[in-house]
């Protein structure tokens, strides 16, 4: 489902060269991308969604090949695919909890389907925040931001969950609950997690450390 072999890239003609290590990732697994700034974690993401373009070796996710897909057959990937949780929820601030949810459903489609709103309330009340889906992003606690992204990144049933330093700000008590929540809610997708916490390091059993020299 995920899958990188020879991956290097670079910042313009004459910037350092990252070269990343090669790695799988079944359908259905979790894998933990994990290194400390300098190791090119966000760049390595913004490779996996294919908002870079590696020009060395294999990159696949979900189905696509990233290096022979066109910038529209990314964003049609990218929307249908592709689950993203933010280490900041970039939520409208104009728009409702259940309006930024349907947002990305609106832009592509034209309209909510009546099956994805029921799907919305059913996650929103997994998620204990059903009673704030007409809340304004900005009248959300940190938690309830956190756990409205999941429902954002998860709502059109992606087959790949990427999610960007999930933990970073959080305590212990709350970043075990956020990662099970994540884990539950993800449980039919592939999850890749990409950070620099420690504390995820045994969460799973696929960890794959990057190196201040792949940077």
């Amino acid at each position: 489902m995920v899958e990188a072999q020879g991956i290097k890239f670079r910042y313009g003609s004459d910037g350092p060269e990252m070269d990343f290590p090669d790695f799988s990732c079944a359908a259905g697994e979790r894998m933990l991308l994990l290194g400390n700034s300098g190791t090119g974690k966000t760049t390595l993401l913004h490779l996996l969604c294919g908002l870079l373009r590696t020009e060395t070796g294999n990159l696949h996710v979900a189905g696509c090949d990233l290096r022979a897909a066109t910038d529209r057959e990314l964003d049609v990937w990218r929307g249908s695919q592709l689950g993203i949780v933010f280490q900041r929820a970039h939520f409208v601030q104009s728009l409702t909890v259940e309006e930024n949810l349907a947002l990305p459903h609106q832009l592509t489609h034209g309209t909510v389907p009546g099956e994805v709103l029921a799907r919305m309330g059913s996650m929103l009340d997994r998620l204990g925040i059903a009673h704030r889906a007409k809340a304004r992003p900005h009248e959300l606690s940190v938690g309830e931001q956190q756990r409205a992204s999941i429902a954002r990144a998860l709502l059109h049933q992606p087959k790949v969950v990427f999610a960007d330093e999930p933990t970073s700000a959080l305590d212990d008590r709350n970043a075990e609950a956020f990662m099970d929540i994540l884990d539950r809610e993800a449980a039919e997708a592939t999850l890749v997690v990409v950070t620099h916490d420690q504390r995820l390091k045994d969460r799973y059993s696929k960890c794959v450390t990057l190196e201040p020299s792949n940077a």
